[in-house]
């Protein structure tokens, strides 16, 4: 019984620091607004009727802001190292991130710039050698005044006209990187996603429905398949909800499993010592002491089986831990909480039996005697 309570203990700590290590990545601010924002991938005839398109999802009021990308905003698809800017280390052998955008995706994304601006085709038709950058970026750059600046990459001279704030593009137990979001004219990305943010103001099912009709209007070889980014980036925390699933799952057969060994073992004491039982009562022992008398055993075999569980699991959740960059750190009240738990488990399980054997009546426990 001690191992099994044991082994329980253990399930149910890690249980709540996974919990909590999902709730932590979670809470984490992601940097760009995901709400209404969906993607779909470029295929078949869109590449030519792109602008087509958006135009009338613009002019229709289905979309606020529509984007050409090289990838979803949830992924990372090109990153490398070797880019010079002026005043760079040389042995600087610092990766970048790398994303490709046309224009507009600020505002589709809702990135938010410290310096500078969105890239701007209209306006600007050099941005499509435009360069923006994020935070840590700049931070690796050393540029007191970014903007304007060239940064080569893979033999293209891109000038920054931004800064955003850092943004998660993998995952959010990572560190965020430095990230390179080139202009339209990139040779080594290709345009593979569009980024739609949907008017607000209408229902997203019907505005989906109006634009599959655009989609297959100009694109009509092709199913119309979408995802949404909020849903995408959910994705990123499956791993963590499984084992916490998994966890819990076990942590309640476990103590289940023990309950019922500890049912059993209340019962077996209970009719070995009903005589000790019934002379107490006689005695004037209250039904209370009597319960408490039965009780104490089992609660010292419980605090075993906590001081065996809590190291095991302390360790068992620091080596897991140990594969975020960002975590939470193991706090003592988690411990405190499953051995709460399971002191309650075990006196609601010996309870029954015990206050059963404290209500019988003496009389016929001691007849023999």
């Amino acid at each position: 019984m001690v191992l099994q309570f044991a082994f329980a203990i253990v399930l149910i700590i890690c249980t709540i620091i996974i919990k909590q290590q999902m709730d932590y990545g979670r809470d984490r601010e992601t940097g760009y607004n995901k709400d209404n924002l969906v993607y779909h991938f470029i295929t078949g005839d869109i590449p030519k009727n792109y602008t087509l398109k958006k135009n009338e999802l613009l002019a229709l009021g289905i979309a606020k802001s529509v984007t050409k990308t090289n990838s979803p905003l949830t992924e990372r698809w090109s990153d490398g190292w070797g880019q010079s800017w002026e005043g760079k280390d040389p042995n600087d052998k610092m990766s970048f991130d790398r994303y490709l955008s046309d224009e507009g995706l600020g505002v589709t994304a809702g990135l938010q710039f410290v310096q500078g601006r969105d890239f701007d085709l209209k306006q600007f038709p050099t941005d499509s050698t435009g360069l923006i950058i994020n935070e840590s970026s700049l931070k690796v750059m050393e540029f007191r005044d970014p903007i304007g600046k060239v940064v080569n990459d893979l033999g293209i001279d891109w000038h920054i006209v931004g800064v955003i704030k850092d943004f998660i593009l993998t995952s959010p137990y990572e560190p965020t990187r430095p990230l390179l979001i080139c202009g339209a004219k990139s040779s080594f990305m290709t345009f593979n996603v569009i980024q739609v943010k949907l008017n607000g103001n209408n229902s997203t099912a019907e505005s989906l429905k109006q634009e599959e009709a655009i989609f297959r209007k100009y694109n009509p070889d092709y199913p119309f398949e979408y995802n949404f980014v909020d849903e995408a980036y959910a994705q990123k925390f499956a791993n963590e909800q499984h084992q916490g699933t998994l966890a819990a799952l076990f942590a309640g057969l476990a103590i289940f499993i023990s309950c019922l060994s500890l049912f059993g073992l209340a019962s077996y004491m209970a009719e070995n010592r009903i005589k000790k039982i019934g002379v107490r009562k006689v005695l004037g022992a209250s039904v209370a002491g009597i319960t408490t008398l039965l009780s104490k055993d089992f609660v010292m075999l419980l605090i075993i089986s906590f001081v065996i569980a809590a190291p095991l699991s302390y360790w068992a959740m620091y080596k897991w831990l140990q594969d975020y960059e960002y975590r939470v750190s193991i706090q003592w009240w988690v411990f405190a909480v499953a051995c709460l738990l399971s002191v309650a488990i075990t006196v609601m399980t010996v309870s029954y039996q015990a206050i059963k054997a404290a209500l019988a009546n003496p009389v016929k426990s001691l007849r023999a005697e």
